[in-house]
This record gives C-alpha cells, sequence and structure tokens, in this order.
C-alpha cells in the first residue's frame, strides 16, 4: 500500500472538505460530515479531515501509478474549487512500519 499526505492551510476547510465529498459523491461512493471525508475511488482512497483551519488529505493506493492518479485527482479539484486561495498542495510519502 503506497501513501501520501498534504495539508492545505485555510478559514473554509471544512466547506471544501464537504464540497469536495458532495462533487465526487455524485459517481462514487463518499462518506462524509463537516469534520471527516472519505472518497473511494477505483484507483485508490482519499481520507480527509477539517481542523479548523486546516483540511488534511491523505491518499492511498494499491501502486505508485495509482497512487499518483488519485493525488492527482484530489489535487486538482481542490485547485479548481478553491482557486481564490491558489492552494499549492504539496504531497509527502507516509512511511508505515
Amino acid at each position: 500500500m503506497f501513501t501520501s499526505k498534504a495539508a492545505f492551510t485555510t478559514e473554509r476547510a471544512s466547506g471544501f472538505l464537504q464540497q469536495l465529498c458532495k462533487h465526487f459523491g455524485h459517481k462514487i461512493d463518499v462518506q462524509f460530515d463537516a469534520e471527516a471525508g472519505m472518497i473511494k475511488f477505483p484507483f485508490g482512497q482519499c481520507n480527509l479531515t477539517a481542523d479548523q483551519d486546516v483540511l488534511t488529505l491523505t491518499v492511498s493506493a494499491e501502486t505508485q501509478a495509482d497512487l499518483t492518479k488519485a493525488c492527482r485527482v484530489i489535487g486538482n479539484h481542490l485547485e479548481r474549487f478553491a482557486f481564490r486561495e491558489n492552494p499549492k498542495l504539496e504531497w509527502k510519502p507516509v512511511v508505515t512500519t
């Protein structure tokens, strides 16, 4: 399993979490509330958490290629939704032991 994580500092963390989940929920399985969400892509999964001013995205996939694709899909959508804030996501690998 491959995992990467990114954080986006914004006063609208919960709003963006819900917007992403509602958007993808039209086509794929999602679960969410104001503070946490999960989006299940055919090629991976994204877990989202919204604290007061930080949206944290954790993406997992079976292969590095799928991880790259899932990060790109989530990142592109967040950039579109949050264009006024110009998010620059830095995906960092998560090492599990």
